[in-house]
């Protein structure tokens, strides 16, 4: 970027004020306009910075507008909705909203003073409730609605401090003044976007953020940490409290900005089946044990905090038993359950005799008149103006600016409020090659700082409305950074630039969660099972396109296909093509099989971003579509047998690399371990179980067999090396069950699990209780014990062997997720 001198500077802000002269002029306020109708000051300063030409001014920012794009490509997995292509709310835009010190000065006093009201009103209504006894709220607008929460009737939280942090939406009208439009109170979403449309806005405009004055806004967040920690002080009894973000998890469409916040904040970020209540209070279950936690963040609704008491449908996201928690004062919560009703229309109309009797003075900030149709006196006075107005639910989620339907209204007339349309002033967007003006409506927070007092966060967010009447929902639409401009100091403190000490590094050496550990113990099994599935698959289409098995094979391979899920129809036809056609068939089902393991592998690998790199990520999430793509018939014909195999074999490549990826790419903490223990668990059944199905059917006695049963082994180069063509049973069991540097191998296996569970975090006498199960040593078998032994005497053996393995391995994942994940009979850390 060419940065303007100072001479050329009155010539770049002409330029672009001839630019924007062409803009049409509506009857909205012109965020970028002085009261007289020219460019602000602000403006022309902002301007200033770019080239003064007007060809290279449009230039400079289309190519600033695709450096916001490469930037947006290159966080993929936080502008997605997790797992697929859609777009996330609240996309950046590249040009920010300059806001005026008067202007944020008049807003600053009016939020703060809304904040500290929505406060009083919580203490009131789960307390004495005088409101409702002076009549100052209608008592079926409070108990009507969903939001308020009669289990936590007579609560008081820590400090009796109900909020912590709230966001206010924000209009301006034609005549300038702000209006408050609305309110979310049960969580601050948004707050991760604010950080990083900062981030964004900042980097492809720094002088102009430099010269504007702007003031930062890491004080504010470091003051709601602050306030969060002083509770949990008071729950943990200690100095040492131990805070957490709240996530519903990777699904969710505000994940990136959970992460993005709780990184920022330095909290762990945490899902409801992280947290499990012990005793009134609150773990977090980690792979060395139970951990408490003192204060979260959170990111959930109301109803999703506590399936035991509020709504069970919803309760997926949240943790049983947290309310109690929250009654015995062990837990600090941001924000306390029990808010939702004050997100309701229908409270702006009594808000104004509220503050008078809670506060004794007027509000600051005017809000939209509204008439709530529960009143029979509002309703009449309201229908005259039916037409001005929109119909918004009372009690429900808002669906939008709703036009006014007196019939639907007179069925139900608590259940919908009227309001005046907001009107919205315009802010400057740079659009597809032009500027133009879109109308914004404000999105700021304000945060409790622990004294009693609220602090408004210098900044938010500008969100872009498709017309100026229209309510801004959650989840909809573009955003612009918010510059609050400062004619004092600004504020550099910083909560990122604090140089990083040997305990900074120890901590983010932390323990590993018990969630991610059992995604990564399940990505190991299912890769490995896909893998097995995969070489099934592949032996048997190849056979049942060759020659005529013997039946004993031929019943063997059916078995372990209908085992692998791998039969879309039933097969019990001895004809190969039968069993062709129903394991083609198989082959195309995503409810079961190879697909449903593919979706499998992706689903686990979607709650492990943090630690995989995006080409493994990216990998997993093709081998599916890709396999169905290779799947789906042309021209109505099926495709043939050979393109089947050409697709399994491209499979086999990728998963190849997957396999790779997490042997020499991955760190190796103990989370990673449990993806090694996943994988030789998953190997030990499935090889076991294997060679117990080819014994029992009498398979083995068949060269076919023996082959197959090395392929399934992925052993068959090696043992042609060693045994040229030997069919001798007791060569499989030397390189299949006896040999230690065949991967494939029991003994190999059965190494590697032993290894790999006594470097868990656990004391020895637990690593030996859960091996007991399996052999102390190889794999319960020597290669002179079998001396002397006929074949008969030999299968029957091997049989018992390889079941005793089987149930093993299985006992051993039931006794793992027992200790590790679901924490059964652990013994609690201190709180």
């Amino acid at each position: 970027m060419r940065v303007a001198t100072p001479r050329s500077r009155p010539r770049a802000a002409a330029s672009a004020a001839d630019w924007l002269v062409k803009l049409p002029t509506t009857g909205a306020l012109d965020e970028w306009r002085a009261p007289d109708r020219n460019l602000s000051a602000s403006w022309q300063r902002l301007l200033a910075t770019l080239p003064a030409r007007p060809q290279a001014f449009g230039a400079e920012l289309q190519r600033r507008a695709q450096q916001l794009a490469q930037q947006l490509r290159a966080d993929a997995i936080t502008h997605n909705v997790h797992g697929t292509e859609q777009s996330l709310p609240w996309t950046p835009e590249l040009l920010p909203m300059v806001m005026e010190p008067a202007d944020w000065a008049a807003i600053e006093r009016g939020v703060a003073q809304r904040a500290q009201l929505l406060q009083l009103i919580l203490a009131d209504v789960y307390g004495r409730q005088e409101l409702l006894e002076h009549a100052l709220l209608p008592p079926a607008l409070l108990f009507r609605h969903p939001g308020y929460l009669r289990p936590l009737h007579g609560f008081r939280p820590l400090a009796g401090q109900f909020l912590h942090v709230v966001a206010f939406e924000l209009a301006r009208g034609p005549d300038g003044r702000w209006w408050v439009t609305g309110q979310r109170t049960q969580c601050a979403d948004g707050l991760g976007h604010v950080l990083q449309h900062r981030l964004i806005t900042a980097g492809l405009f720094p002088e102009a953020f430099e010269q504007l004055r702007v003031q930062h806004m890491a004080t504010t967040f470091r003051k709601l940490l602050q306030s969060l920690r002083a509770q949990a002080v008071m729950a943990a009894g200690d100095a040492h409290p131990r805070l957490a973000l709240l996530t519903p998890g990777p699904d969710a469409p505000g994940y990136f900005e959970h992460a993005y916040l709780a990184r920022y904040l330095g909290l762990p970020l945490v899902e409801g089946g992280d947290l499990t209540v012990r005793g009134e209070r609150l773990y977090r279950k980690m792979l060395e044990g139970l951990a408490p936690v003192h204060g979260l963040l959170r990111m959930i609704g109301d109803a999703q905090c506590d399936p035991l008491e509020l709504d069970e449908h919803q309760g997926y996201y949240g943790v049983p038993g947290l309310l109690q928690v929250l009654r015995a004062g062990r837990l600090a919560l941001a924000n306390a359950p029990g808010s939702g009703f004050l997100e309701s229309p229908a409270l702006s109309g009594f808000l104004p005799g509220i503050a008078q009797a809670l506060m004794g003075q007027p509000l600051l900030l005017p809000t939209l008149a509204s008439w709530w149709c529960g009143e029979a006196a509002a309703w009449e006075a309201a229908q005259p103006h039916l037409p001005k107005l929109c119909m918004r639910p009372s009690f429900g989620p808002d669906a939008g600016a709703l036009r006014p339907e007196a019939g639907r209204i007179g069925d139900d007339p608590d259940a919908w409020t009227l309001q005046e349309r907001p009107g919205r002033s315009q802010a400057l967007r740079w659009r597809e090659g032009r500027l133009e003006g879109v109308p914004v409506g404000l999105r700021v927070y304000a945060v409790a700082d622990g004294t009693g007092s609220w602090q408004v966060l210098p900044g938010g967010l500008a969100r872009v409305a498709a017309d100026a009447d229209a309510p801004l929902l959650p989840g909809h639409g573009s955003a612009m950074d918010l510059w609050v401009r400062t004619d004092g100091t600004v504020d550099t403190f910083s909560m990122l630039t604090r140089r990083l000490g040997v305990d900074d590094i120890l901590a983010r050496r932390g323990p590993v969660a018990s969630r991610a550990a059992e995604s990564l113990y399940w990505l190991g099994r299912y890769t490995e099972r896909t893998e097995q599935a995969l070489r099934l698959a592949r032996a048997a289409l190849q056979r049942t396109a060759g020659a005529e098995l013997p039946a004993p094979v031929q019943r063997a391979l059916r078995a372990l296909l209908q085992r692998a899920g791998l039969l879309g129809m039933s097969a019990s036809s001895p004809s190969r093509a039968v069993l062709r056609r129903a394991l083609l068939k198989g082959l195309a089902d995503e409810s079961n099989g190879l697909g449903w393991l593919l979706g499998a592998l992706s689903r686990a690998a979607g709650s492990l971003r943090e630690r995989l790199s995006p080409e493994q990520w990216g990998l997993m999430r093709r081998m599916g579509a890709d396999l169905r793509a290779a799947l789906q018939p042309r021209d109505k014909a099926a495709p043939t047998t050979t393109a089947v195999l050409r697709a399994l074999d491209d499979l086999a490549v990728q998963l190849a690399a997957v396999t790779g990826a997490q042997s020499d790419r991955m760190t190796r903490d103990h989370g990673w371990r449990l993806l090694a223990v996943g994988r030789h668990v998953e190997r030990l059944v499935s090889h076991a179980t294997q060679f117990g199905v080819l014994l029992r059917e009498g398979a083995l006695a068949e060269a076919e067999g023996n082959a197959l049963l090395l392929e399934l082994y992925d052993s068959t180069i090696t043992f042609r090396a060693r045994y040229q063509r030997h069919q001798d049973l007791l060569a499989l069991v030397d390189l299949l069950v006896l040999d230690d540097n065949n991967p494939r191998a029991w003994t190999c296996i059965l190494r590697r699990l032993r290894n790999e569970v006594r470097k868990l975090p656990i004391a020895t006498d637990v690593a030996d209780e859960l091996l007991a199960g399996l052999p102390a040593q190889g794999p319960g078998l020597t290669l002179q014990a079998l001396r002397g032994l006929d074949d008969e005497a030999l299968r029957r053996r091997l049989d018992a062997l390889a079941a005793q393995l089987a149930d093993a391995g299985a006992q051993l994942s039931d006794d793992i997720g027992k200790r590790f994940f679901a924490h059964v009979g652990d013994p609690l850390q201190k709180p």
